[in-house]
């Protein structure tokens, strides 16, 4: 039975997987398995003063559905985050039924933080099921009426910043009220209302007009609780309720309507959304998704928190460019900061956390090289195409991958031992067939010219990365004769086998008169008699 239970949620995780490749627009969600998942999560609340069996068959339902969701959802730390929910829920089931809400309360944030994110971004495309998934977020956000019809004009004139602006003012509200009903007390109903609270903040924590307020407040005020620190959590209360007051007051005002462009790939009566005004109160969701995926006369626009890496990497660019590792490692350095800061949806994809890892292992690369750098680059452009949901390069993100390990002193190494070993082919070859045949002399030197960029890696290379680690100067600057240090190289590259195909085909050639392969046919015999007189007077 458990191995039939097992194969059958295999299979849904297949099914899940084929679905969200099919789903070619940009944010799209399993809406199916997301309202499952809620349903069972709440279902789960309402049985549990009757029975902990049907409260557990409900969570056990959760986890399906939460299979099904996880492969469409960008935000792979939201989907962690789930899991974790879902597991704290089912130890839950041992204590009181206001611990499994509270659980409960915290998933729902979650997952409408990711219905928040990803829905934006989907509405700004037009994707086929728009009206589906607004009318989810109606519900999820608890919009009815004029609030409701409000927010599906916005959405279909590609007001996008509107949109924002109704939801993040909805979920204010929420979190408003659910903290004025809590109490510094040490009681359950205390505990559900603050879980609430900190459920509806966690959607929108990276709102611009948010100003002091941090989920972290959130999450101490829940310690302090538990822990029954009265005191400290009603300093506490009163921080959280000061500053959802700021917060609420900074979204009293909607957000000024900029012009709409209607563009080929819009729909009729629908307009593309334009930048979010400095004074928007848009999280740096919404504005990643205000401007989706731009059509091929559209320019595309950058990721929040992208100039600023892309600036970091500039320099570190030029900097390893003509061998200053120091400059390098500390433009990289800065580059893992500002990409630290970076708020939603670049932050959501799987490419920013590979991103994140590859800057970091490079801040204390010695050595880097300009091909290190390029691959952080292409990392970074990778990430933003897959935030505006376009497809990433397989290249890039291969190369990336690559420079995660093959550079430093691997690189520099193998580049050494290969450089060394250039010696060995040519020292046979001028020892098997040298001597005063000038064609076979004409076939070393080419030999020699195709090969010496190999040379020049191998020793300039190392002793550039012995100079780096040493504390640079001259030595580390020896890394600028490689050929592979930047485009100056490149004619001398470009000279060199001009120099080696010359040689080759002169040596070649004339190898090919001695045996009568070109020429008179008549002077074969004598011409080859002659070769071999003179190779065997070589040996």
């Amino acid at each position: 039975m458990t191995r039939g239970v097992t194969a059958g949620r295999l299979r849904r995780a297949g099914l899940a997987w084929v679905t969200a490749a099919l789903m070619g627009a940009a944010g799209a969600q399993n809406l199916t398995a997301y309202s499952a998942l809620a349903g069972s999560l709440d279902g789960a609340v309402q049985v549990r003063a009757q029975s902990a069996e049907q409260a557990l068959n409900r969570l056990d339902a959760a986890g399906q559905a939460l299979d099904e969701l996880a492969p469409t959802l960008r935000n792979q730390q939201i989907v962690s985050g789930l899991r974790d929910a879902l597991g704290r829920s089912r130890a839950a089931l041992a204590r009181t039924p206001a611990e499994l809400e509270a659980q409960v309360q915290l998933a729902r944030g979650l997952m409408r933080k990711a219905l928040y994110d990803q829905s934006l971004a989907a509405l700004g495309a037009q994707p086929t099921n728009a009206g589906s998934q607004l009318t989810l977020l109606t519900r999820e956000f608890g919009l009815s009426g004029d609030a409701a019809n409000a927010l599906s004009a916005d959405a279909k004139a590609g007001r996008l910043e509107r949109v924002a602006w109704r939801l993040q003012r909805a979920a204010v509200q929420k979190v408003s009220a659910a903290l004025q009903a809590t109490r510094a007390q040490q009681t359950t109903g205390s505990y559900v209302n603050l879980a609430r609270a900190t459920g509806w903040f966690t959607v929108v924590q990276d709102s611009t007009s948010v100003g002091d307020l941090k989920l972290s407040q959130f999450g101490d005020a829940l310690r302090q609780l538990t822990s029954g620190d009265t005191a400290g959590l009603t300093s506490s209360l009163g921080t959280l309720r000061r500053g959802t007051q700021v917060f609420a007051q900074a979204l009293a005002q909607p957000p000024a309507l900029t012009p709409a462009r209607p563009t080929a790939g819009t729909p009729a009566g629908a307009a593309t959304p334009g930048t979010t005004p400095a004074t928007t109160p848009a999280t740096s969701a919404p504005t990643a998704a205000t401007d989706p995926a731009a059509p091929a006369t559209q320019p595309t626009t950058r990721a929040p928190g992208a100039e600023a890496v892309y600036a970091a990497l500039g320099r570190a660019l030029a900097a390893s460019g003509h061998a200053d590792g120091l400059t390098a490692r500390a433009a990289l350095q800065d580059a893992s900061t500002q990409l630290a800061r970076a708020g939603t949806p670049l932050r959501d994809t799987a490419e920013y956390l590979t991103l994140q890892q590859a800057l970091e292992g490079a801040q204390n690369r010695t050595a880097p090289r300009p091909s290190d750098v390029q691959a952080l680059i292409a990392g970074l452009a990778n990430a933003e195409r897959a935030a505006r949901g376009e497809p990433v390069s397989a290249l890039d993100r291969t190369s990336l991958g690559t420079a995660g390990w093959f550079s430093g002193w691997l690189r520099a190494l193998i580049f050494l031992l290969l450089g060394v070993g250039v010696a060995a082919p040519l020292y046979l070859l001028n020892l098997a067939f040298g001597g005063r045949n000038v064609y076979w002399r004409a076939i070393t030197a080419g030999l020699l010219l195709l090969l010496l960029p190999l040379f020049l890696e191998g020793v300039f290379g190392f002793l550039g990365a012995l100079g780096d680690a040493m504390g640079g100067g001259a030595l580390a600057g020896l890394t600028n004769v490689t050929l592979s240090q930047g485009a100056y190289a490149l004619p001398v590259w470009a000279l060199l086998a001009l120099g080696a195909l010359g040689l080759l085909a002169f040596g070649f050639r004339g190898l090919c008169l001695q045996f009568g392969l070109l020429g008179d046919q008549g002077s074969t015999h004598t011409t080859a008699q002659h070769t071999v007189i003179d190779w065997d007077e070589d040996v």
